[in-house]
């Protein structure tokens, strides 16, 4: 049987908790500059939480939102606001059920040298805030921002 197979395990490349914080710090920063209050998530391309935080003014919903926005975008490697136009697909249709996916804008995939290695999402401004300041942080720290 081990014949068969043509390699037992793969490259498991995620986000480091230093890079995680530091985006943290970043879109804090740009939503602050904004002016608006909000919670930050940043997930390993597992969807698995690497980093958290959440404005002492943020209301408490946008933590929940923040972290599925994060989780979406590392799902599969899509900026958050495709996933409102990939649900009205009725062959896609039955995604929008699931109880994590967001299909809010304000959620991007982490990508390093072209590999998908987590998640960012904010909730706190309207979605072209939380988007910009997704790509705000991205940005700064490197990361490629997709859209």
């Amino acid at each position: 049987m081990e014949d068969m197979l043509t390699k037992k395990t793969i490259p498991a490349g995620n986000v480091s908790l230093e890079a995680a914080r530091a985006l943290i710090d970043a879109a804090l920063a740009a939503t602050q500059e904004a002016g608006f209050p909000a919670a930050i998530a940043v997930t390993d391309a597992t969807g698995s939480l690497r980093a958290f935080a959440r404005d002492d003014a943020a209301p408490f919903l946008t933590a929940e939102v923040a972290i599925s926005k994060a989780w979406t975008a590392a799902s599969y490697g899509y900026p958050t606001h495709v996933w409102n136009e990939y649900v009205r697909d009725p062959a896609v249709a039955p995604l929008g059920n699931h109880p994590r996916l967001m299909a809010v804008g304000g959620g991007f995939p982490i990508m390093d040298e072209g590999r998908l290695v987590g998640g960012i999402g904010i909730s706190g401004g309207n979605a072209v805030q939380d988007e910009h300041a997704c790509m705000v942080a991205l940005e700064k720290l490197g990361f490629t921002a997709s859209s």
